[in-house]
């Protein structure tokens, strides 16, 4: 092995960032399978588990974070989204939201949060999602960082 990382892949976990973004994909799997259902993300983590299904710390982190400040966030993307109310947005694009607006709560970098929340939208909604995903946080971090100042 000349000391090249080895990839992740059946057998070997993912590492840093890959493991992060597993964790970030896992969190909009559950939180949109809560929100299609109409239940809480704790009781979709506790009926993966039930079934065998393991669930990644950092995605179980980011749905109890999700979960414990809905409201607020729900509120924040709806401030931030022009013309669109969070009822109406693609239910894929608003877990997506949801994730990426609790990580920026919680101190991940803007170009982190951002990029991350980005591409999950281009991989796993519509074709505008990215392009929308990108414009409602970008409203709400320069909003945040006008707050700040």
């Amino acid at each position: 092995m000349g000391g090249r990382p080895t990839a992740p892949g059946p057998g070997r976990p993912a590492r840093g960032h890959a493991r992060r973004r597993a964790a970030r994909r896992q969190a909009v799997d559950l939180l949109y399978q809560a929100d299609v259902m109409g239940r809480p993300g704790s009781e979709v983590i506790r009926e993966w588990r039930e079934a065998g299904r393991p669930v990644l710390p950092y995605a179980e982190e980011l749905v109890a974070g999700v979960e414990a400040d809905l409201e607020q966030i729900d509120r924040r993307l709806g401030a931030a989204s022009e013309g669109w109310t969070v009822a109406r947005m693609a239910a894929v694009d608003r877990s997506i939201l949801r994730v990426a607006c609790h990580e920026l709560r919680a101190g991940v970098p803007v170009a982190v949060a951002i990029n991350e929340a980005v591409e999950a939208a281009n991989e796993l909604s519509t074709e505008d999602s990215g392009r929308f995903v990108n414009g409602v946080l970008g409203r709400l971090a320069r909003s945040a960082g006008s707050e700040r100042d």
